[in-house]
């Protein structure tokens, strides 16, 4: 059993107590921010990831230091790391929401939208394979947006644990039914074995819909909390 912790929160003020658990490099990327809420959410992201990290490794939160640097390009943007640690982070927000997603040993993805957007043709030709558009093309419109970003988010997720991002072809891969439980049932990139890739949908918040994922064969045990500083 491969056991993940969610964490959500709102995003947090730009109090001290927070900013002081950012070290040189992140402050710099907080500072780059130029519209408040982008700030914010970023701040958010690195306070829960922290303090997540902090609980599961037993030490004082602010001791922890995370190796954020992109395996493409060597800048400090790609997902935080724990050096000399085999636990495993995915940060992710939309709206008026973030969160983090931990676990151990394994590559983890978390995505979060907002449900309040709309799903056009061209978006749903561009993202869903041919089975997962036969499966919304009936639907009214409001029920073919919940409908798309169920898949959407479950694509995100896979793709985020596997590192690769929008490299991966959107239509090379496909799963169950937006109304049953996630499942990747092909995939046409090597990065993607449906044999080793577990995933959920997840309850988030109100206005929003998530899903998580772990390149594993093992089933998920997935915990959602909502954190209050």
């Amino acid at each position: 059993m491969t056991q993940i912790v969610v964490r959500w929160s709102e995003p947090l003020a730009a109090e001290d107590r927070f900013l002081r658990l950012l070290d040189e490099l992140e402050r710099g990327r907080y500072e780059a921010y130029r519209l408040e809420l982008d700030k914010r959410r970023f701040l958010t992201g690195r306070v829960l990831a922290k303090t997540l990290t902090a609980a599961r490794l037993g030490v004082p939160v602010e001791s922890v230091v995370f190796d954020a640097t992109c395996e493409d390009c060597g800048k400090p943007h790609g997902r935080p790391r724990v050096p000399g640690s085999d636990l495993t982070l995915s940060i992710s927000h939309s709206g008026q929401l973030v969160g983090v997603a931990a676990t151990d040993g394994v590559p983890v993805g978390l995505d979060v939208e907002t449900s309040s957007r709309r799903a056009d043709k061209s978006l749903v030709e561009y993202a869903l394979s041919p089975a997962e558009q036969q499966a919304v093309a009936g639907l009214p419109e409001a029920s073919r947006s919940a409908a798309f970003f169920v898949y959407w988010t479950r694509k995100e997720a896979v793709m985020k644990a596997t590192g690769k991002g929008l490299k991966i072809p959107l239509q090379s891969i496909t799963f169950s039914p937006y109304d049953a439980p996630a499942e990747l049932v092909s995939s046409g990139d090597p990065a993607l074995d449906p044999a080793r890739t577990r995933l959920a949908d997840l309850k988030a918040a109100e206005g929003h819909r998530a899903a998580v994922a772990a390149l594993t064969a093992e089933a998920l045990e997935v915990t959602e909390e909502h954190w209050l500083p």
